[in-house]
């Protein structure tokens, strides 16, 4: 194993074939095939008898933490300039501030929501509702969001570029969207708020109930209860000029060509400020021979799409290394391809037994004692660098 620096059950447990609530009696593969980036979806009792998974003083204390990313917006129905009916902070928050940008409302002012991002990555019981929507591809699984309001509250009429399925966990919610052409935004707001929003549908949500939306649906969502919460399971979409960038970027990086540019037959000049044509087929050459090296694009893009996010810490293990049952802690981001496995922005070639028991760790967040010790030695030694670097965790994955 060198380091380069599908059965009918999803890994979530779900039989892709069989009819489930949690996607209102669709299959996932029918979900996907009839739903997924096309129609939106309301499903009623997706998850039935479902509440909170933290309370309402946890999630404000992930929001007072600075790896958090936390937002207040909040509506002001009574300004007079219009520019000033939204309000945007960002945390971390201080629950002992009185006033100012870091003090929280207060729980009884309407009109108000606190959003908390990648909550999962914080909380077990989140990350393994997270792990029910692994029908999906995990690189395109990006995280749990989580609002709080108070009566009214909501974050105006908008549109995301990403799938999600917004799921009720307290409260009440009115929720209601529409396909409209026109997304152009009201630019004097610090918020993405849509300058006319036209719903054509308009639902209720309770407890239990759940919508998906496509990207690019324009939705509205307010609270009609104090202490309304939704939990939003959100999709990554890759933007494929800035992916494109990052892959070149990436891979230059590792890339070695010592041709020097040679221009023996230039000619004297009275245009010294021109760019010489040769240069420019020089570079062009360059890059066509940097994007030819397919095993390299491959690297890069695992690599990518497995890096954590910039307020990820992993914290040490609190015990050595032993072999045993082990499972993916729930920050480390793990995929493959045909040759090779990426966990975390890093990239290892693997062939043969190793490499489907790393795909089945990557699938299934976890490996048996047994499955370990069927591993080459190669293969445990970067299973104990990995559990050093705090990515892994003993016994079985919750999911």
């Amino acid at each position: 194993m060198k380091s380069s620096s599908t059965a009918s059950l999803a890994p979530c447990g779900l039989d892709l074939e069989a009819p489930t609530p949690l996607l209102g009696g669709l299959s996932p593969a029918a979900f996907m095939q009839t739903h997924w980036q096309r129609q939106p979806l309301l499903i009623r009792q997706a998850i039935p008898g479902f509440a909170p998974l933290l309370s309402r003083e946890a999630l404000f204390e992930l929001a007072t933490r600075d790896d958090v990313e936390s937002r207040i917006i909040e509506q002001h129905p009574e300004a007079d300039d219009p520019a000033r009916s939204w309000t945007l902070r960002h945390g971390p928050f201080d629950p002992r501030a009185r006033r100012g940008q870091q003090a929280f409302p207060p729980l009884s002012r309407p009109n108000w929501t606190l959003l908390v991002q990648g909550v999962d990555l914080h909380d077990d019981g989140v990350h393994a509702l997270m792990q029910r929507f692994r029908f999906v591809p995990d690189v395109r699984l990006d995280d749990v969001m989580i609002s709080w309001a108070s009566q009214g509250g909501g974050v105006g009429p908008h549109f995301d570029s990403y799938d999600v399925f917004l799921l009720q966990a307290s409260g009440r919610r009115r929720w209601r969207i529409g396909r409209q052409k026109d997304l152009s935004l009201r630019p004097e707001l610090p918020c993405k708020i849509l300058q006319r929003f036209e719903p054509q549908q308009e639902w209720v949500l309770e407890p239990g109930d759940m919508l998906y939306l496509p990207p690019r649906w324009a939705h509205d969502g307010v609270a009609l209860d104090d202490g309304c919460m939704t939990y939003s399971i959100g999709f990554r979409v890759p933007q494929r000029g800035a992916l494109a960038a990052e892959l070149v970027q990436r891979m230059a990086e590792e890339w070695e060509d010592d041709v020097l540019y040679t221009d023996a037959r230039q000619p004297a000049t009275d245009e010294p400020a021109r760019i010489p044509l040769p240069l420019r087929t020089f570079a062009e050459v360059g890059l066509h021979r940097l994007l030819a090296d397919r095993d390299a694009l491959s690297v890069a893009l695992g690599e990518i799409l497995t890096e954590p996010k910039p307020r990820v810490w992993f914290d040490p293990p609190a015990q050595p290394w032993q072999e045993g049952p082990l499972s993916l802690d729930r920050r480390t981001r793990m995929a493959w391809d045909d040759d090779h496995v990426f966990i975390n922005g890093e990239a290892y070639r693997v062939r043969g037994r190793d490499a489907t028991l790393l795909r089945r760790l990557a699938n299934r967040r976890r490996l048996t004692a047994g499955e370990v010790g069927r591993l080459s030695e190669p293969a445990r030694e970067a299973l104990r660098q990995w559990w050093e670097a705090g990515w892994l965790r003993p016994g079985p994955a919750r999911v």
